[in-house]
């Protein structure tokens, strides 16, 4: 079948992404076999050059770390939401030009609609641990849920433009050290974890020491990881052993890549088939 529309996911790292293996579980539920999606390396200071280069099969590119501020840039326009994140994890070809638009937020939000956070009663606080594009990108779920208060769990200043849309949001602001959110954690009723892969651990094994020493944790509580890979991440793991209801973060990107879809092709997202090769991927 010739190839007549291209797709593909694009930052640095990506050979763990499983981008790749939910939009072609999705070109192949849908019977789009003129659909192709690849994933290519690319740095900030090499994607207005990769973006330029790109032919008129192109139709959509998804954006991952470290992309999605230096993708708001490029865009010929984008959507609100992109805009108030000040993050573009979605580029979508119309005409000559670069739509921006941000679906983490989607898949946070569906994400923690599935798993459960609704019926846990009204959720006004949450602990979002880090503080850039995906912290924003929470922050604009969480306030469609109905959080009025935020703590910030950081190694070093909270990034101020994550601080201005939390009020923006009329959220109360709270920030504290990565460490401290051992404690604060497991007595917030919606935890959600936006730093890389790795990143979270100190915290985790922190974590665990509270809990060893306090004998329990408090419970119930609920954590979304967006970390996919490795999974259960550390943070996880302790969560879970600890009383959480954790939400692995092939969750969110299942349900942000069929956001995608949507905007890439025109066509409704095949959402069981992406959950079915995303969740046999991530082996959760």
């Amino acid at each position: 079948m010739l190839i007549r529309h291209r797709a593909g996911v694009l930052g640095k790292p990506i050979a763990h992404s499983l981008s790749p293996v939910l939009h072609r579980a999705a070109y192949a539920a849908a019977g789009l076999d003129d659909w192709s999606y690849d994933a290519r390396e690319c740095d900030a200071s090499q994607l207005p050059d990769l973006i330029a280069g790109l032919g008129p099969t192109w139709r959509g590119l998804s954006l991952t770390m470290p992309l999605k501020e230096e993708a708001l840039l490029l865009a010929s326009s984008s959507t609100p939401v992109a805009r108030q994140t000040g993050a573009v994890n979605t580029l979508v070809r119309e005409g000559s030009d670069w739509v921006g638009d941000n679906t983490d937020v989607v898949g946070i939000r569906d994400a923690l609609c599935e798993g459960g956070v609704a019926d846990r009663g009204p959720v006004e606080s949450v602990l979002v641990i880090g503080s850039g594009a995906t912290a924003r990108s929470a922050l604009a779920a969480v306030a469609e849920l109905g959080v009025t208060r935020v703590t910030f769990a950081v190694r070093g200043d909270a990034r101020e433009s994550t601080l201005a849309q939390a009020r923006d949001h009329g959220m109360d602001v709270e920030v504290i050290d990565l460490t401290a959110g051992a404690a604060a954690a497991p007595r917030t009723p919606l935890v959600i974890n936006t730093t890389p892969g790795g990143a979270a651990d100190g915290l985790a094994g922190a974590m665990a020491q509270v809990a060893a020493t306090a004998g329990s944790l408090p419970a119930p509580w609920l954590l979304l990881d967006v970390v996919y890979a490795g999974w259960p991440t550390p943070l996880a793991a302790v969560a879970a052993t600890y009383g959480a209801h954790v939400i692995p973060g092939v969750e969110m990107l299942i349900h942000q890549a069929a956001a995608q879809f949507t905007l890439m092709t025109g066509k409704p997202a095949p959402l069981q088939a992406m959950r079915d090769a995303g969740r046999a991927a991530a082996q959760v």
